[in-house]
């Protein structure tokens, strides 16, 4: 059967795979892949493996249960190797790749903020900012909306005005949350956020970032929302080989 893997870290004799509870149901038996100085956790791949939500926490409390101990360089949920000897030969043949990221990544942590608008506060706005647009909505409005061609001109200028407010508003959130970073992942916008912004932290810096966040709420509370997810395993700081 195939093997799957957590995630790769230092060998060590500390390391005790009795203490970790793998994907699957029941829970697959976690135990490790050594080779050349580095240890991956990894468990035979259960038949049928989906991302459920209990092995989706499966799979990440197996690292944090690891970076309690060291720096982890954690797999996505969902790597599979074809067996343990092929994780083995990976281990030798990248060596001085992944003992120089686990020594970039010792003591660090990602943490992710995404800033979404509030969208009537955001229209709000711009429609404040630009009385260019104001003067067309007010028109419009004593027009009974306007002909199909006006109110389609007026979405697509309002809509410009808001990617615009977006770009803007993104560059006020990450600035100053990067400044706590030592390197900055921008992820997509899903769900509709503004920024999607990971950073790779120092442990001892997690409280200042949020309190950093709280001033951003503080100054931006009434035009977007904050979600603050984290400390995470550092995903969005593992390169591959070669890259």
């Amino acid at each position: 059967m195939s093997t799957y893997v957590y995630g790769i870290t230092h060998d060590s004799e500390s390391l005790d795979a009795a203490k970790l509870t793998g994907v699957g149901e029941p829970p697959s038996e976690v135990r490790f892949v050594r080779a050349d100085g580095l240890a991956a956790a990894v468990s035979t791949t259960p038949d049928g493996l989906r991302a459920k939500r209990r092995d989706l926490a499966a799979h990440q409390e197996v690292l944090v249960e690891l970076a309690r101990e060291a720096a982890v360089l954690p797999m996505r949920f969902g790597a599979v190797a074809p067996d343990d000897e092929s994780v083995a030969a990976e281990l030798r043949r990248s060596k001085e790749h992944y003992s120089a990221l686990l020594e970039r990544l010792r003591d660090r942590v990602e943490v992710n903020v995404k800033a979404t608008h509030i969208e009537e506060a955001a229209l709000r706005a711009v429609l404040t900012e630009d009385e260019e647009l104001r003067r067309t909505n007010e028109r419009l409005r004593a027009a009974g909306g306007g002909t199909p061609a006006d109110r389609m001109a007026f979405g697509e200028q309002v809509a410009a005005a808001l990617e615009e407010l977006r770009r803007r508003d993104a560059d006020a959130v990450v600035e100053p949350l990067s400044k706590h970073a030592d390197q900055v992942s921008m992820g997509p916008p899903v769900d509709n956020c503004l920024a999607n912004v990971s950073l790779l932290i120092h442990r001892d810096k997690v409280e200042e970032l949020n309190r950093e966040v709280g001033r951003l709420q503080g100054r931006l509370g009434q035009l977007m929302e904050f979600k603050v997810n984290g400390p995470l395993p550092p995903y969005s700081f593992v390169t591959e080989p070669g890259r």
